[in-house]
């Protein structure tokens, strides 16, 4: 039926593309499915207003879900709104290059009733740790916390909280975890003989634990994790941006490099969250989101996580819409999601599922569950959904859920595959962002404050003294290129351990540096900005 409008529409496609209809800004998804044929003149919306309300998108590999992201993360930049994209692939970099016209994409178009027309859109490209084609994310470890680091070591909840006393224990007395190389030096220290009265008045720590979270440190960093912290750290507020023209930057984090890397990765995006959510101020509901952040590979972050974890997490997702942010988790099956937090999902696109083993067909029942009532044989709709179609309910404009709807999706106006190499390296060196954020840096943290404390007095270069011991206009404030030997770092140990001088240093530390570090949901750090 592809000349088919609203009037003429069969029962019930007509009530549900009634439920559809928008007044104000919205996202066109496509158009509805019913009874085999695609009804253009019944386009399915999004409002804009609803987007903070947060969304899942899922289906199996190879169903379309990345087109979608694309499709979604377009119609948001043109109207003003920055998107956070992850690729996890390397395939969503060609949103910004226009698309190729012709075959599919024109058929896909006609099919739906699309305008379309080649279009690339404003991007930033950024990397974990500067591995990979982008502009280089760092987090400092003292920013990043002991819970979301705990996570990626995959330390028990015991080893959780004992990491979370040496967090403690450094940000009181000043020593900045700047890198993991601070960790290990002050875990060091407080299994020595020396250290060990550091922490009796929090509670202690055994030398069995720190020596467990001091071996699972050395490990993650033997394993090049290392280069993802550091300084300078990355300012979150930098996902706000938009181009001159007005449309929203759309921040693309290649992940294609670190796949071997997945716990982290996913981590890693929580933290970016996490910090936005820490800094950005209440605003209550907008017309339109401030920004649209999409949490890919949405599984790992919710594998073997602890309770207190899970909680966080869905304190976060809670939260964070009245802060203007809407967060969409991008999985295979809804049931990878904890149920607190699909709860807070309203905005669901499905794409098809398979059924070829016991374990998929319960997969699938399960999804079913999770929608309203439908006049849909859903079970039998989503094992028959085409490349590009999907099952959707949205939150309307006045916050209802919408009938559930069977639709063929438009087709992204924007390059579907890779950006091309060269050009994506030479839009990352144009970035205003390179300069900022392209050099790491290493200036006086805790490895150097506890290195200089394990050296006696007369080894250290005339008129030197911990930067705790002098006064405070003598310390350096300078940064300086990374350029420590694996040499240093194997006798740090022996150093520190074997050092009578550091009840000193603690103690003026705490005295002239000391002030606790505010920590919030994760433990993360909140910072000046």
């Amino acid at each position: 039926m592809p000349g088919a409008d609203r009037g003429v529409l069969p029962e019930p496609a007509r009530s549900i593309a009634a439920g559809y209809a928008v007044a104000g800004d919205a996202l066109e998804l496509g158009a509805l499915l019913w009874d085999g044929a695609c009804l253009p003149g019944a386009p399915i919306r999004i409002p804009l207003a609803m987007l903070n309300r947060h969304g899942l998108v899922a289906g199996a590999t190879g169903t379309g879900k990345t087109k979608t992201l694309q499709l979604v993360a377009e119609q948001l930049s043109a109207a003003g709104v920055p998107v956070f994209l992850a690729d996890v692939k390397g395939d969503v970099s060609g949103i910004a290059a226009p698309g190729v016209p012709g075959g599919k994409t024109e058929g896909r178009a006609r099919q739906v009733g699309q305008e379309w027309r080649p279009e690339g859109f404003p991007c930033a490209f950024y990397a974990l740790g500067g591995i990979g084609p982008g502009i280089p994310l760092r987090a400092t470890v003292t920013s990043f916390g002991p819970v979301l680091l705990s996570k990626v070591l995959q330390l028990n909840r015991t080893q959780e909280q004992s990491l979370g006393l040496i967090f403690h224990y450094a940000d009181a007395k000043g020593l900045e975890l700047v890198d993991l190389k601070d960790l290990r030096a002050v875990v060091a220290f407080l299994v020595s003989d020396t250290g060990k009265s550091e922490l009796r008045e929090i509670g202690g720590l055994s030398t069995s634990t720190a020596g467990v979270i001091l071996r699972a440190v050395t490990v993650f960093e033997q394993q090049g994790a290392g280069d993802f912290f550091g300084e300078p750290e990355f300012d979150t507020a930098e996902f706000l941006r938009r181009a001159p023209d007005g449309r929203g930057i759309v921040s693309v984090l290649e992940l294609a490099a670190v796949q071997d890397k997945p716990q982290l990765f996913s981590t890693f995006l929580m933290w970016l969250l996490a910090d936005l959510f820490h800094d950005l101020p209440e605003v209550g509901d907008l017309d339109r989101p401030k920004l649209v952040f999409f949490f890919d590979e949405a599984h790992l972050l919710f594998d073997g996580a602890s309770k207190a974890f899970l909680e966080s997490i869905t304190q976060t997702v809670r939260l964070i819409r009245s802060k203007g942010v809407g967060i969409f988790f991008v999985t295979q099956t809804p049931s990878d999601v904890p149920a607190d937090v699909l709860a807070q999902l309203g905005n669901r696109v499905q794409h098809a599922l398979r059924a070829f083993t016991p374990d998929d067909a319960k997969a699938l029942r399960a999804t079913v569950k999770t929608f309203p009532n439908s006049p849909y044989d859903l079970e039998e709709l989503l094992t028959g959904l085409g490349i590009g179609e999907a099952v959707v309910t949205v939150l309307s404009e006045n916050g209802a859920p919408t009938p559930v709807a069977a639709v063929r999706l438009r087709a992204p106006r924007s390059l579907m595959g890779p950006y091309p190499a060269a050009a994506l390296d030479a839009e990352v060196r144009a970035s205003p962002l390179y300069g900022r954020y392209a050099q790491a840096v290493d200036r006086e943290s805790a490895y150097e404050k506890l290195s200089a404390a394990g050296r006696p007095e007369e080894e250290r270069p005339e008129g030197e003294r911990p930067e705790g011991e002098r006064p405070v206009e003598e310390r350096p404030v300078e940064t300086r290129t990374r350029a420590k030997s694996e040499k240093d770092d194997a006798s740090l140990v022996e150093q520190v351990v074997s050092s009578g001088m550091f009840r000193s240093l603690a103690r003026s530390v705490g005295t002239q540096l000391g002030r606790e570090i505010s920590r919030s949901l994760f433990g993360t750090a909140r910072r000046r900005r």
